[in-house]
């Protein structure tokens, strides 16, 4: 049963997500959220593994909670449904249409998903931030500011302005990953 609701979940997932993965963590979130699959502080830690391994995050998310809610089957099949929509409306789209792009309908229907999609990227984007850096899960919630996290992220945002102000090119994203991880073991204590 735990498998089939997996499967399910992350199937509906897959349908009404529009935007890559970034629009799909929100959805992700909440649907983790909402099933008790997962932990706000254990959602923030897939995000950041998701995020540091090679791949689409959306499923590089469904692969790990997967695998931490039904081992390696529950991982093919949280893939397979959050890549499952997808792959069949690309199917058909690459079936039946040929110049795609070019119906008003579509163009009209992608011009109303963008700004949506931005909103879900950085509505995210402040739930996250206000979770790291201020301890704020809920309306009702304390507050615990995180003077480690604000140090990490001023050492992320002098390495990002010395590259593209020094060197004139942006930051290599591996790097800002490592950076952030060396930081995260030094201020956190591991080494």
């Amino acid at each position: 049963m735990m498998y089939l609701r997996l499967f399910l979940v992350f199937l509906e997932i897959g349908v009404v997500s529009f935007g890559g993965g970034y629009g799909m963590i929100s959805v992700i979130r909440d649907t983790m959220l909402s099933h008790g699959f997962l932990t706000e502080e254990e959602i923030m830690n897939f995000i950041a593994v998701s995020e540091s391994t090679p791949g689409p995050i959306a499923v590089n998310m469904a692969t790990f909670i997967g695998s931490s809610q039904g081992g390696l089957l529950g991982a093919f099949l949280a893939t397979l449904g959050v890549v499952l929509p997808a792959f069949v409306i690309i199917l058909l789209i690459a079936a039946i249409l040929k110049n795609f792009m070019q119906y008003k309908g579509v163009q009209g229907f992608l011009g109303g998903v963008r700004p949506a999609v931005s909103a879900l990227i950085l509505a995210t984007a402040i739930t996250m931030g206000l979770k790291v850096f201020f301890g704020i899960t809920n309306v009702a919630g304390g507050f615990a500011f995180d003077r480690k996290a604000v140090v990490i992220l001023a050492v992320l945002c002098g390495v990002g302005a010395l590259f593209k102000w020094g060197l004139k090119r942006k930051a290599s994203p591996i790097l800002m990953i490592l950076i952030s991880a060396g930081c995260g073991m030094l201020l956190y204590g591991v080494l």
